[in-house]
């Protein structure tokens, strides 16, 4: 579980990315999270935009890849989620 000051340090590195996935009408699948762990392993931090034919709820989606992956939920703004997992192998981001 993240901190705030964390989060708020976290945010702050995502604002200049872009979204790398989106999840559309078909929703959230078991190769959707194994393809978003191996992202997570590699870069930490990115962001999951979710796209307007999107059946499912936005809080819903971001619960169900957190808990696929055992990321952390940084932000959900707009259709754009934050999602942040300490890599195993390559540790970029040094958290406060």
């Amino acid at each position: 579980m993240l901190t705030g000051k964390q989060k708020r340090f976290l945010r702050s590195k995502a604002h200049h990315l872009d979204p790398i996935f989106q999840v559309g009408k078909g929703g959230v699948n078991e190769n959707m999270i194994k393809q978003i762990a191996d992202a997570l392993e590699a870069r930490e931090l990115f962001k999951v935009s979710i796209l307007q034919n999107c059946e499912e709820d936005k809080t819903e989606v971001a619960e169900q890849l957190a808990e696929g992956t055992g990321a952390d939920i940084v932000q959900i703004i707009g259709n754009i989620i934050v999602l942040y997992k300490e890599s195993v192998e390559k540790k970029t981001i040094k958290l406060p």
